[in-house]
């Protein structure tokens, strides 16, 4: 990876964390609220990054030749299957019952809220477990 990826990746992390941490997203509190439909605050940043998300998706390979920072636009293919499904669904069920995802608990480190720590080392654990028993 170049130099100049390397500091454009950095910049787009940081403007994430930012974005995430002027959010609230960083504090598991305000996600369990969400979650429980006490605080609908989450649903307007839901909303923002998907639109987002959609407008680069769709725009950026028919506007570009190439990505401004790349050497080409990169598709794989990605399978809705049993372990798709029962990935998302250990995944939802550790975010519902902790509030924390691995982005915001990055930038909530950021931002000095350290208990994350812990949700950390679980997310690193499934992850290793999933590698290490059932991995392709």
């Amino acid at each position: 990876m170049k130099l100049t990826q390397l500091f454009w990746a950095l910049v787009a992390g940081m403007l994430f964390g930012f974005g995430l941490s002027l959010s609230a997203m960083v504090r598991p509190e305000v996600v369990l609220s969400f979650l429980r439909f006490k605080d609908f605050g989450l649903l307007l940043v839901l909303g923002g990054a998907v639109a987002v998300a959609l407008l680069a998706y769709q725009l950026a390979p028919r506007l570009l030749v190439k990505p401004l920072f790349g050497s080409a636009f990169a598709k794989h293919a990605s399978v809705l299957d049993a372990r798709t499904i029962g990935g998302a669904a250990i995944f939802g069920l550790g975010w519902g019952l902790c509030g924390v995802c691995p982005g915001p608990a990055f930038a909530g480190l950021g931002s000095g809220n350290w208990p994350l720590l812990v949700a950390l080392a679980g997310i690193f654990a499934g992850a290793w477990v999933q590698g290490r028993f059932f991995g392709r």
